[in-house]
């Protein structure tokens, strides 16, 4: 029996106007942000174009969610948000790339657009009490703050 891997071969700034067929097997193993790529190599030229997901059942919820988010849109802004939706932010000062992140109050989904209002803050307090803000920050972020400047 020979065992035969699948793997991305389509590089991304590759353009072939002429595809018009995308097959990706396995698709329940892909994030949205691959499954997104992927799918642009397709449809670039004046032919009619598909891509096909292909996946094993059954589906688990974020697999079903992220396939389902492929079917409903091509908007780059919208399978962003989901993704942020479903994977999380990550650890935005650990060393960790993926999963929820540990704050202890905000949701970047949810909270989006305070971020402008919260970093316009956080600048002033920095520039009028730079004592006060390292408090704050050892406070709430601890010894990970040494993440931020990597």
């Amino acid at each position: 029996m020979t065992n035969i891997l699948s793997r991305e071969i389509v590089e991304v700034g590759v353009d072939v106007p002429n595809a018009s067929l995308m097959i990706i097997e396995n698709a329940e193993r892909l994030g949205l942000a691959q499954l997104h790529q992927l799918r642009g190599r397709v449809g670039r030229g004046a032919t009619a174009s598909a891509c096909v997901l292909m996946y094993q059942s059954p589906l688990g919820q974020i697999a079903r969610q992220r396939l389902e988010t492929m079917r409903e849109t091509n908007d780059g802004f919208r399978i962003a948000e989901k993704d942020l939706e479903l994977r999380g932010p990550g650890e935005l000062l650990g060393t960790r790339q993926t999963g929820l992140a540990a704050f202890r109050i905000a949701d970047l989904a949810r909270d989006a657009d305070l971020l402008p209002q919260v970093q316009r803050i956080a600048e002033r307090l920095l520039k009028e009490d730079a004592t006060r803000a390292d408090r704050i920050v050892q406070r709430w972020v601890g010894g990970a703050a040494r993440y931020a400047s990597a």
